[in-house]
């Protein structure tokens, strides 16, 4: 099956499909359905019975995919859901999917969302400064950049964007704003650039910053914290598929695109495989905590050079994988 034909290329497919290991009648979770490529081949391998939960906040993105897949809807197969994937325990739970084979959560955004204007992701066109995968949800980019204080907005570029100018950006943006709103991202890109020798080919001045701010509208580090422990606990759940208490239980898949994220899978990671997590000072365990993950790729796997060359967009994915445990 060639995703291809969908105009999103799913990142390091090949990858995701070797760790997960998709099997006749199994079931898995895709926390981010996006243009649904990863979900499209899983079903393709699952046949003739495997079935997917497709989980994403964005309307549009789910919207095409239904019409694209809507065979396998119409089977029952594909279940799509909208939401958010911080909140995947009630959501799996409400959808049956109690103890799936696998769960895939693609920190990254589709290639549809960053090709349209309209939704304020790219300066690469000019558009609206919106910026939100929910558009039901009321914060935008426009809202932030032209009311949070200059102090606000310092932290903002700095924490989400690691900007290391993220004073000079703020205090521009708010004497900027001053004369007027701010309200597209050519206005914002241009304010980033000023100063700044910029050649085609060099990472834009702008793009820490745009990141910060569509990390701060979409809530995505909060949303990451909280999903991954949902993820392990619907893993670990026993029983429903003849898995014993003991064994393996199912894989988590991550897939992240900058250090923020990806900071945050590795510690989580790292910490559910130990069975201690006190302070090293301590002269005996207090915590009573046990391993409940066996980590799958001790270094994050990175895409391919070729998938580069195919998928630009694919080039700072960083992949990790964990086994969950069943309880004892």
């Amino acid at each position: 099956m060639d995703t291809r034909k969908s105009g999103h290329i799913p990142v390091m497919l090949e990858e995701v499909l070797n760790l997960l290991q998709p099997r006749p009648g199994a079931n898995f979770i895709d926390c981010t359905l996006g243009g649904g490529g990863h979900t499209e081949a899983i079903l393709k391998l699952t046949a003739p019975d495997g079935r997917v939960l497709g989980i994403d906040k964005d309307a549009e993105a789910l919207a095409r995919v239904e019409d694209r897949l809507s065979p396998l809807i119409s089977s029952g197969r594909l279940v799509l859901v909208q939401a958010n994937y911080a909140e995947l325990a009630r959501i799996a739970d409400e959808a049956g999917f109690v103890s799936p084979q696998g769960v895939l959560l693609d920190l990254g955004f589709s290639s549809y969302q960053m090709d349209d204007p309209s939704r304020g992701f790219s300066f690469s066109s000019d558009g609206p400064l919106d910026m939100r995968l929910d558009q039901s949800q009321e914060l935008t980019a426009a809202d932030l950049v032209n009311h949070a204080s200059e102090q606000e907005l310092a932290d903002i570029f700095w924490r989400y964007g690691e900007e290391t100018r993220a004073r000079p950006l703020a205090w521009r943006i708010t004497r900027e704003r001053a004369r007027g709103p701010i309200t597209t991202t050519a206005q914002l890109a241009k304010l980033a650039t000023i100063g700044i020798p910029y050649k085609p080919g060099m990472i834009h001045p702008a793009t820490r910053m745009f990141q910060a701010l569509r990390i701060a509208v979409n809530s995505e580090l909060e949303n990451l914290e909280k999903a991954l422990p949902q993820i392990l606990d619907v893993l670990s759940a026993g029983g429903e598929d003849g898995r014993i208490v003991g064994e393996d239980g199912g894989r988590m898949v991550v897939i992240s695109f900058h250090s923020l994220e990806d900071r945050r899978v590795k510690e989580f990671m790292r910490r559910e495989a130990k069975d201690c997590i006190c302070p090293p000072d301590l002269p005996v365990c207090m915590c009573g905590h046990k391993a409940r993950l066996r980590i799958l790729t001790p270094k994050p796997l990175t895409p391919t050079k070729q998938e580069i060359v195919a998928n630009p967009r694919a080039r700072s994915a960083k992949l990790r994988a964990a086994e969950a445990i069943i309880g004892l």
